[in-house]
């Protein structure tokens, strides 16, 4: 079901996928460059943090009563929708396996999908401990 967004929100959904997605090209071209290409690190390290952010971020906005949904849209949709990717994540590990890199594919490919959960979780759990010092 759509949910229903006014034009602020739309408006906060592209102004935040801007910074998502440079932020993307230049935490990867980082990686890249300080890392290797022999890996997907940038990718794997944003899908990662992604993950974090989109724990910690709905679970400190489900805690304060009054929230503006308008930055929630400009973070979790706009910002983090930009800035994680898991087109990306699969190219990646289609380019490891055709290169024959079978133990990186796999470490990838698992390593990914189990990182994201402990990514939830742990935002999730660093939110809960900011909304009791507050509570």
């Amino acid at each position: 079901m759509l949910q229903n967004v006014t034009l602020l929100g739309l408006l906060a959904i592209a102004l935040g996928a801007i910074p998502g997605a440079v932020s993307r090209y230049y935490l990867t071209e980082f990686c890249k460059r300080y890392l290797g290409t022999n890996f997907p690190y940038g990718t794997f390290i944003i899908n990662f943090t992604g993950c974090v952010l989109m724990g910690f971020f709905f679970t400190l906005f489900q805690g304060i009563k009054g929230f503006p949904p308008e930055i929630d849209l400009f973070v979790r949709t706009g910002f983090l929708g930009a800035y994680t990717t898991f087109s990306t994540y699969g190219y990646d590990t289609l380019i490891l396996w055709n290169n024959r890199q079978q133990k990186a594919t796999i470490l990838y490919w698992v390593g990914s999908a189990t990182l994201a959960v402990v990514g939830i979780i742990l935002g999730t759990n660093l939110a809960q401990i900011i909304l009791g010092l507050y509570n």
